[in-house]
């Protein structure tokens, strides 16, 4: 049973208290004798918790990389179960209140800063005319073609949506267990769509590009009465009862699900509870992650299209790895509404597929604000696939285009924006510890998995390696609230300083994986578009995990041939800009129409 503050005080060793704490303790008085008008005061909640001591606070000043003075430890931990200890209530009881996963936090990030204009202020969205040309006689042409191309095939009624289905299951059903890439099949669903949507079509009723195309949706997205397992083992029976709003808005265009897909377990990764998924450009290694099974299922023309996550860098690495396209739009523009939250204010839903404007078509339909995500936001969307791209200012940073992880592709990158007509400018940013930023993450990502967490079910999870999210949410309960705050303030300050370079260019050109833009664009949510640009070379397998020396990955002689990408990162809510620069560039590179060997 708790103690008062006055028996607290009273029981304890009067070295420890010390006289100024003695000397309020002295005068305390109950609520009951407070004069008429007295405020209520910190300090006077009753004695809760564990007893701690100044030794208590030597090991936990460890933690938080701080030394108090011995004074003010011993006033610390004399006072710590009245003045702090209560604070935890809300978890430990006796008024313990359960947080619902809908319930996002109050404050929230908003990536437009005040006084700032973004975007554009009308809708404008012009897709290609290009003729897909005659409809290919074989069925794996078929499944690799873009979404550019099948849409066409289809609204033409060259091609069927049952008979692209079909020809989607059987890919799956071969290639899968090469791959394992799909969590959930989803055949009669898809097959009952598929149906559905010729019909339509066949009566005039064409709803849009992606009617009658199949998908497949990273399965944090929440599907109806289909499981939604989040590639971990605690969650691998859950069935939800509603669809995401993504997946509302996919069902509306008229596209068909085929396959719930892959991610590392609560999106960290590769692994989930069926194994490993594969790049299907080298089975010897991961696809990385986390939107592991959107990036091989694309690249190995398992689906037409397919929707990913991004965090800090789910979408952008499997969309290196797989050789794919991945476009991550501005933070708030896709509503995450019944998607897996691992972190409010970073999370991102996303497109990945086999052509720059694929992405733009999906993004199209599935932009804007939806009740059930009070960040999300309904913006214009600015895309003319036929404005010139000449005259554009691409910003690069020349010392990056010098050092590892970029290659002679990203340089080749930045020579073919010159040849057509865009304008480089370099540009440089402080030098700042922008990976404190991940402190949001660690913590945001233990909140919305304390349960599961303080409960033990994270036990279960395949991977509990240092590097993995069991460990890291465990840590994360040691993080300091002031330092939250102050990396918060921090964010912050990276925004303006990210405000102050596109003040100059209309984009950037990186290296997709160059950790400092991967942390700042995610926190300070600019859109970004991943394409392949070319092919390396790599002798040793890679892997999103950290180096295991009792485990050494595959290496290969000779070095084996992969694909390269580049990133593009656009202004907030320019999805078009680098949706129009990202077009160019594929043509110009004339890489895309290269498949993954044996399939």
């Amino acid at each position: 049973m708790s103690k008062s503050r006055r028996e607290f005080l009273t029981n304890t060793s009067l070295a420890i208290v010390g006289t100024a704490v003695l000397g309020q303790a002295q005068g305390e008085q109950k609520p009951s004798e407070l004069p008429p008008g007295a405020p209520p005061a910190f300090g006077t909640a009753p004695a809760v918790g564990p007893a701690v001591s100044p030794t208590t606070f030597v090991e936990a000043e460890k933690l938080v990389q701080i030394e108090l003075k011995e004074a003010d430890r011993n006033m610390a931990a004399a006072t710590w179960r009245s003045n702090l200890a209560p604070l935890y209530e809300r978890r430990t009881g006796p008024r313990k209140i359960q947080l619902e996963p809908g319930i996002a936090p109050w404050s929230r990030w908003d990536p437009v800063l005040p006084g700032q204009k973004v975007g554009t202020e009308r809708e404008v969205f012009v897709r290609s005319k290009s003729d897909p040309g005659p409809l290919p006689a074989k069925d794996e042409d078929i499944a690799f073609a873009s979404l550019t191309k099948l849409s066409r095939w289809i609204e033409k009624r060259q091609l069927t949506s049952e008979r692209l289905t079909n020809i989607y299951l059987k890919r799956i059903e071969e290639f899968d267990p090469k791959l394992r890439c799909v969590i959930t099949l989803t055949r009669e669903l898809a097959l009952a769509q598929a149906k559905k949507a010729d019909q339509e079509i066949a009566a005039g009723k064409y709803r849009g590009p992606l009617h009658g195309v199949p998908w497949g949706g990273k399965d944090l997205l929440d599907t109806a009465g289909i499981p939604t397992t989040y590639g971990a083992e605690p969650y691998r029976n859950r069935v939800p009862k509603e669809d995401a709003a993504v997946v509302k808005r996919l069902h509306a265009a008229g596209a068909v699900l085929i396959a719930k897909l892959s991610l590392g377990a609560l999106a960290l990764n590769d692994i989930w509870f069926g194994g490993q998924t594969m790049n299907p450009w080298l089975l010897e290694e991961g696809s990385s992650g986390s939107s592991a099974g959107p990036g091989a299922a694309t690249a190995a023309g398992l689906v037409g299209f397919s929707i990913g996550s991004e965090t800090g860098g789910s979408i952008v690495s499997p969309t290196m790895r797989c050789g794919i396209n991945g476009l991550r739009p501005t933070y708030g523009r896709v509503p995450r509404t019944g998607a897996m939250t691992l972190c409010w204010s970073l999370d991102k839903l996303g497109a990945m597929t086999r052509s720059v404007e694929d992405a733009l078509l999906v993004l199209h339909a599935i932009s804007g604000a939806d009740g059930g995500d009070v960040s999300s936001v309904t913006k214009p969307l600015n895309f003319d696939s036929s404005t010139p791209v000449k005259g554009l200012r691409v910003g690069y940073f020349s010392g990056w285009m010098k050092q590892a992880p970029a290659t002679d592709v990203d340089r080749a990158a930045l020579e073919t924006i010159k040849k057509l007509g865009m304008v480089p400018v370099e540009v440089s940013i402080p030098d700042w510890p922008y990976d404190s930023l991940n402190l949001i993450l660690f913590a945001e990502g233990a909140a919305a998995f304390e349960e599961l967490t303080m409960s033990g079910e994270l036990d279960q999870l395949k991977v509990q390696t240092p590097d993995a999210w069991p460990n890291f949410f465990r840590q994360s309960r040691f993080l300091s609230a002031v330092d939250f705050v102050q990396t918060d303030r921090l964010r912050r300050k990276v925004a303006l300083e990210m405000g102050r370079v596109f003040s100059d260019v209309d984009l950037l050109l990186v290296p997709s994986l160059r950790d400092e833009m991967l942390v700042i664009t995610n926190n300070t949510g600019h859109p970004s578009l991943t394409l392949r640009a070319g092919f390396v070379q790599v002798g040793e397998a890679r892997s999103d995990w950290a180096p295991d020396p009792s485990r050494p990955l595959p290496k290969f002689s000779p070095p084996r041939r992969v694909p390269h990408g580049v990133t593009l990162i656009g202004r907030l809510f320019d999805e078009g800009t680098i949706g129009r620069v990202g077009i160019a560039l594929e043509r110009a590179f004339a890489v895309m129409d290269e498949r993954p060997p044996g399939f």
